[in-house]
């Protein structure tokens, strides 16, 4: 794990399509039982390095109901991106991820992840490739529960997508309580066996 993630970071793959140095972002660990799969990192990420540093991770950690401590904790959970590097912005809106990327990482970053028992997939190039969903994110999020226990769809975190959970009450009523109790269950669960 520790060679691959160095070669992760010093990836340079789509340096020429990038308007800025590339800085791959990961948080891996043999160890980790949550696996986190968003779109890309936004601007705040990549000037910070570390992944969800910026508003939508304290919107993601509240779904979540758990602290900075224990989301950056690379043992208990890890954040892998369909891109590890932002891609930049287009009118306003942060490009899609990298297409080098997820081919060329992800075969050789999920099998070292075999200890993860719950994966939660953000946005709509997460969801196709992690769930192979055709629908758009509004269908496949609305059927969360048909993913079974180890695999939840979410939108994206961001606070542009306000309007997207006003619209959708349901989210918060029936999907975040179950997302909050699959977190503690896969958590309470990590910790359980690491004191026995």
């Amino acid at each position: 794990m520790a060679r691959l993630l160095a070669d992760i970071r010093a990836c340079r793959v789509c340096a020429d399509q990038l308007g800025h140095e590339p800085r791959p972002i990961v948080q891996a660990h043999g160890e980790a039982r949550i696996l986190i799969v968003g779109q890309a990192p936004g601007r705040l990420v990549h000037e910070t390095g570390a992944p969800f540093n910026d508003p939508s991770g304290d919107r993601l950690r509240a779904w979540m109901g758990i602290e900075r401590a224990t989301f950056y904790d690379e043992t208990k959970i890890a954040i892998a991106a369909m891109g590890f590097c932002f891609p930049g912005v287009k009118n306003g809106a942060d490009l899609p991820p990298r297409p080098e990327c997820a081919p060329l990482w992800r075969p050789r970053l999920m099998p070292l992840l075999a200890r993860v028992r719950l994966t939660l997939v953000i946005g709509a190039y997460a969801q196709r490739w992690h769930l192979a969903a055709k629908a758009g994110v509004t269908e496949t999020v609305r059927a969360w529960d048909a993913f079974g226990p180890t695999r939840m769809p979410l939108p994206h975190p961001s606070w542009r997508n306000s309007a997207w959970l006003k619209r959708n009450p349901w989210f918060e009523a029936e999907a975040l309580p179950a997302l909050r109790a699959r977190v503690a269950a896969t958590l309470g669960e990590e910790l359980g066996g690491a004191s026995d």
